[in-house]
């Protein structure tokens, strides 16, 4: 019997081979749904990062299928995975990804500069992000200012400016130092406890602890263990 809301996320025997050596992803099939928190866990090389760029549409398997909210991502063109992006997804890199010559608040409006949205709706929303994470003191800073958590909750902004229905994040405390580590740990708590969909790629099992709904362990390239556990609550 099928559920009755639709997974966000669905691989089908996903499998992701190179040149030489073992495939990355080997028959790999997994379902995430709106609202859950998954962290991806798993040794280097155990295809986390492949993972994470399949579901982002960088990368496409070489079997199976790839859907995200209704769009089978494995079979978009180059343009039509520009669009899916900036429509579906929101991204955090481990080194932040800013670009260093444009001020906190151009970073941030850049997707909706990109997805055409109107430019006083746009500027609303990015007065919202900084405003909510805390940061709208430095709207008119440069990255290079800032500390490294500052920095990771601008690229949070960024990531969330197109209000996307799916958040991907690699390695998001991987650059930063314990305390500002726990401090975005927090903050992706938060957004989960709001209900935003997010998928974790980590080798920390405190991140994944302390972010997520569910724990998804990869070993050469398949699900070895999938966990459902639940979050400390967000103070309000």
């Amino acid at each position: 019997m099928r559920d009755l809301i639709d997974p966000l996320i669905e691989l089908r025997d996903v499998s992701k081979a190179y040149d030489e050596g073992p495939p990355a992803l080997s028959g790999l099939t997994l379902d995430v749904q709106p609202g859950e928190a998954v962290a991806v866990l798993g040794p280097s090389g155990s295809g986390k990062s492949t993972l994470l760029n399949l579901v982002a549409g960088l990368d496409r398997p070489t079997q199976g299928g790839v859907t995200v909210a209704g769009v089978r991502v494995d079979e978009l063109n180059e343009t039509g995975s520009a669009k899916y992006r900036r429509a579906w997804i929101g991204m955090i890199f481990q080194f932040f990804n800013l670009l260093d010559d444009l001020t906190v608040a151009d970073n941030v409006l850049l997707p909706a500069q990109l997805a055409g949205m109107p430019r006083a709706r746009a500027a609303a929303r990015a007065d919202e992000l900084l405003g909510y994470l805390g940061i709208a003191r430095h709207r008119h800073a440069y990255p290079g200012r800032l500390s490294g958590g500052e920095r990771q909750r601008v690229a949070v902004a960024r990531a969330l400016m197109n209000s996307p229905a799916l958040l991907l994040a690699d390695e998001p405390t991987g650059a930063l130092d314990s305390a500002s580590g726990a401090d975005v740990q927090a903050l992706l708590r938060e957004l989960n406890a709001d209900g935003q969909t997010m998928m974790l790629v980590t080798h920390d099992l405190s991140l994944a602890e302390a972010c997520a709904t569910r724990t998804v362990e990869l070993v050469d390239g398949q699900v070895a263990r999938d966990t459902a556990h639940s979050m400390p609550k967000v103070a309000r």
